[in-house]
């Protein structure tokens, strides 16, 4: 067998298994839609411990613009966190905030840069320092504030020969369900499916977001997934089907967030 024919015949056996799983997962679930997007813009931070209590004040400082731009409707959402599993690669820090337009979050972004928010002493102290500029069309949440909650972050690469509506797909069947009933029973208090506006990385890349209120709230969606992929395996072979595990990423993180 060629490697064309190949990539086809496994791009074909990926759409039979999402078509399979399509059905079973719609009819227990009112029909998932994609919804207007949602843009976040994430300011990533390396930075040096002894600073941590410092990068805390700084969030704090920033504060007030933020739910000044909440309440004007600006954005809806906006939060800090804190990363708890360290490696060499990934940030310490992180600062977020969510619009419905790129505009939104951009002129927030304006903002800081104005009132010299991005030039602090603590800032200045990072080691490393990036930018995201994400978007979802699959997202909820419960409106109010999380307080020392936790988020867990999925990384995924999407393999080559994987259908170009994979991450609609994976989204509407498998993702959005379970994590809609999480969100109803209150193990979550926020999710979304994102991919990158401006890409920076690889662009068949895509996260998976929940925020927890609590550390029960983890083992609780964890339990969920593996409930569902026992009763669902076709569900967990079509994800593997079109996704490259060896790429696959998670973040746990410490978050503070509100949301409108």
């Amino acid at each position: 067998m060629n490697e064309t024919r190949g990539k086809v015949i496994a791009g074909l056996c990926a759409l039979g298994m999402v078509a399979a799983i399509a059905v079973p997962a719609v009819a227990q679930t009112s029909e998932v839609k994609e919804k207007p997007p949602l843009y976040s813009y994430i300011g990533n931070w390396t930075i040096p411990r002894a600073q941590w209590a410092d990068m805390a004040k700084s969030a704090e400082a920033d504060r007030p613009a933020l739910e000044k731009a909440l309440a004007s409707g600006t954005i809806v959402a906006y939060g800090s966190d804190v990363n708890l599993i360290h490696s060499p690669e990934a940030e310490t820090h992180d600062d977020w905030w969510s619009a419905t337009s790129m505009a939104g979050v951009l002129n927030v972004l304006e903002q800081f840069y104005q009132s010299g928010n991005t030039a602090t002493p603590v800032l200045a102290s990072a080691t490393k320092h990036w930018d995201d500029l994400l978007v979802s069309r699959y997202y909820n949440w419960h409106p109010g504030s999380v307080k020392n909650g936790y988020t867990h972050v999925g990384i995924y690469k999407l393999k080559p020969d994987a259908p170009d509506d994979a991450v609609e797909a994976i989204s509407k069947n498998l993702v959005v369900p379970l994590l809609e009933k999480q969100l109803a029973a209150g193990n979550i208090a926020e999710y979304e499916i994102d991919t990158e506006a401006i890409h920076t990385g690889a662009p068949d890349t895509f996260l998976i977001v929940y925020v927890t209120p609590n550390a029960e709230g983890l083992d609780k969606v964890q339990a969920a997934v593996q409930e569902s992929l026992k009763g669902n395996p076709l569900g967990g072979q079509a994800f593997g089907s079109m996704t490259d595990m060896s790429h696959h990423r998670d973040e746990l993180i410490r978050t503070n967030a509100t949301y409108k």
